[in-house]
């Protein structure tokens, strides 16, 4: 390991073990040709860990791990933590003007999910089979091609499709986002009224040619309907900020060698 890329991570006296902020780097991203960042968010990340796990000792807290879901708790260390910070931090509750006031800023941004008419054309295949999935998108090109772009002959060229929805032209009928596979959502998002895809576009099933037929946009949900969302939103941006500024505290009394806290 080299000593002046990956320092010792001393927290008042305690050092972390290398090891553990090479596990934990895993949980943390970077670019693939700077790995350096994710040890460095990973060493930071323990640091603060170590910090609060220190002053929860100090103020002699036990651990009463909760149960997170069926059969699963947490570990004393997450119990500690969760323990010192409802003992530490003090959340004012979110007063109703404040609620309103954020919904206020930008309500057209509060919108039911968009609903989407839509038909395809589905050349299936492996695409993990190279072969495969060439011929599959040569096939594909040939029927996008016979089409030229005339939307309305897309319920005859669909009789040539893989999928089932043939025998109704290739209709889907309507749906939202999440209910089909993400590269066929991002594809349909940048389709106007009654366009089709300019060239066939892989997924897991294959190749696609999609038509959208008409697009019913999200209706602007009313206030009271929010309210609960807003609140919520509100209360844990004020818990992660005093939750901040309680590790900055403990950070300005410490001694810390090898990791900085600053923002990554």
């Amino acid at each position: 390991m080299n000593a002046a890329l990956f320092p010792d991570v001393v927290v008042n006296g305690e050092t972390i073990p290398l090891a553990a902020i090479a596990a934990e780097a895993q949980n943390h991203s970077a670019p693939k040709d700077k790995p350096g960042i994710a040890w460095r968010k990973a060493a930071q990340a323990l640091a603060i860990r170590a910090l609060l796990l220190q002053e929860a000792r100090r103020r002699g807290l036990v651990p009463d791990p909760l149960e997170l879901a069926p059969g699963r708790f947490e570990t004393e260390d997450e119990a500690l933590i969760r323990a010192l910070l409802e003992q530490a931090l003090t959340i004012a509750p979110v007063r109703e003007e404040e609620v309103r006031a954020e919904w206020a800023k930008d309500p057209a941004r509060y919108r039911s999910a968009p609903l989407w008419d839509v038909s395809h054309i589905l050349v299936a295949c492996d695409p993990r089979d190279v072969i495969a999935r060439e011929a599959a998108q040569a096939r594909a090109r040939g029927i996008l091609a016979g089409l030229e772009g005339d939307a309305k002959g897309f319920a005859s060229a669909a009789r040539q499709s893989d999928c089932g929805s043939k025998a109704a032209g290739g209709h889907l009928g309507q749906i939202g986002p999440g209910d089909t596979v993400p590269e066929f959502e991002a594809a349909l998002r940048g389709l106007p009224e009654g366009g089709i895809t300019p060239a066939p576009v892989l997924s897991r099933h294959g190749w696609h040619i999609i038509r959208l037929n008409a697009t019913a946009a999200g209706q602007v949900l009313p206030f009271e309907s929010l309210r609960p969302r807003i609140a919520e939103a509100l209360e844990k941006a004020a818990w992660a900020r005093a939750s901040r500024g309680f590790v900055e505290h403990l950070a300005a009394g410490a001694r810390i060698t090898g990791a900085s806290l600053a923002p990554i």
